[in-house]
């Protein structure tokens, strides 16, 4: 049996809402360049798996039937709806649309299926992660919301409880929308402050509603923290309340646009961070789940020194062939990243340095912002989940 599998098909490179636009097919290009030339198809625990387009029936079960037939016809007339988010500037229209967003969603549920029923261990869908669209609307970029689909496509299957892991710069607001009244998710995400990035939501007592109060979980970060102090945050809540909901299978997404070079968010963490990070849900899935563990992509605009790395790392990861930080990148996938981009590739992964980050338990410092930003989230969700937010 194959431990991991990537979704993949290359008309994912047909999500492209055109020039000029951060969300460009190259960054997914060069993702999957890295991949073969890292060799990693080759490996005896990794598959390569077709993404097909979602079906009605699988969008239904995140969005409303008029906003799918909105983007039908935004894919194939081109007829802005605004007020459903299609036609603005951060989603302009493109012929196919409503397709290549199907896709994404398809690859993602593809893998929630097969997670669940023990064909693999983990999955992979490096160009899923769609974490903003909302029911009825898109946003943030992202036109379905696959995440939230292939959550809802475990709870069908049976899945008792599900924590969805969200790493990205940017709150997992669709996701969490989603959720936010179901106690069987725990929705934990870790990002920029909204009161200075996009979409402005997010807060520490944003904790859920109803029966769900407590499952909603937002670490807040200050603009500038950089990979020690996120790898302290992410160590400071994570593992605690992932713990505490005992989940059947974990989801995360692995959006990279927290890298100090990203052009889009304004935190500082480092490619070994994110790395380690990744590391960190693998093992609570292997602790927690028996090891079901669905990895998806997300945001990331530094489409050659950043998103590649990290996402070709989150592959190695998943097919347990992790790769060595701080080696070589390989020479023809460094000449054609240049051909392509115009800029000068990243020439190893990552440092040899192990990241120096300090662990919560140490404890924490009330004169520090980033310390101050965890806390407040402990404070305001952790005792909801039976936790002690001074001491566990």
């Amino acid at each position: 049996m194959h431990r991991a599998r990537l979704a993949w098909s290359p008309e994912l490179l047909e999500y492209d809402f055109g020039p000029g636009h951060p969300m460009a097919p190259v960054r997914l290009d060069l993702t999957m360049r890295l991949i073969h030339a890292l060799r990693l198809p080759d490996l005896p625990t990794l598959e390569v798996a077709d993404a097909e387009p979602a079906s009605d029936d699988v969008l239904r079960t995140v969005h409303d039937d008029a906003y799918l037939a909105a983007v039908r016809r935004a894919s194939t007339e081109l007829e802005p709806d605004p007020v459903r988010g299609l036609g603005t500037e951060d989603d302009p229209l493109f012929l196919g649309m409503h397709d290549a967003a199907a896709r994404q969603v398809g690859g993602s549920v593809a893998l929630a299926e097969a997670v669940w029923r023990h064909e693999i261990d983990h999955g992979v869908n490096v160009a899923g992660g769609m974490h903003h669209a909302q029911r009825g609307a898109a946003a943030g970029f992202c036109v379905y919301n696959d995440a939230a689909a292939a959550i809802r496509r475990l709870l069908d299957l049976g899945a008792d409880r599900v924590a969805y892991v969200d790493l990205d710069a940017h709150h997992g607001d669709g996701v969490e929308a989603a959720f936010w009244e179901d106690p069987r998710v725990l929705t934990v995400s870790v990002h920029q402050d909204g009161r200075t990035l996009f979409p402005g939501t997010g807060y520490p007592g944003d904790v859920g509603a109803g029966r769900g109060e407590g499952t909603a979980v937002n670490v807040s970060l200050p603009p500038g923290t950089h990979g020690a102090e996120w790898l302290r945050a992410v160590d400071a809540v994570v593992p605690a309340v992932v713990r505490e909901h005992r989940p059947d299978v974990i989801v995360s997404q692995h959006g990279c646009d927290a890298h100090g070079n990203d052009p889009l968010s304004h935190l500082d963490v480092d490619v070994d961070a994110q790395r380690t990070a990744q590391q960190w849900v693998h093992a609570l899935a292997h602790e927690l789940t028996g090891g079901r563990w669905l990895a998806l992509g997300g945001g990331g605009y530094a489409v050659v020194d950043v998103v590649p790395l990290v996402w070709a790392s989150l592959v190695a990861e998943a097919a347990h062939a992790p790769l060595t930080a701080g080696m070589p990148l390989p020479a023809d996938w460094r000449a054609v990243a240049l051909e392509v981009s115009e800029i000068e590739p990243a020439r190893t992964l990552g440092s040899t340095e192990p990241v120096g980050w300090r662990p919560w338990k140490d404890g924490w410092d009330p004169a520090d912002p980033v310390d101050r930003a965890v806390q407040a989230t402990r404070k305001a969700v952790f005792p909801l989940l039976g936790l002690d937010p001074h001491h566990d």
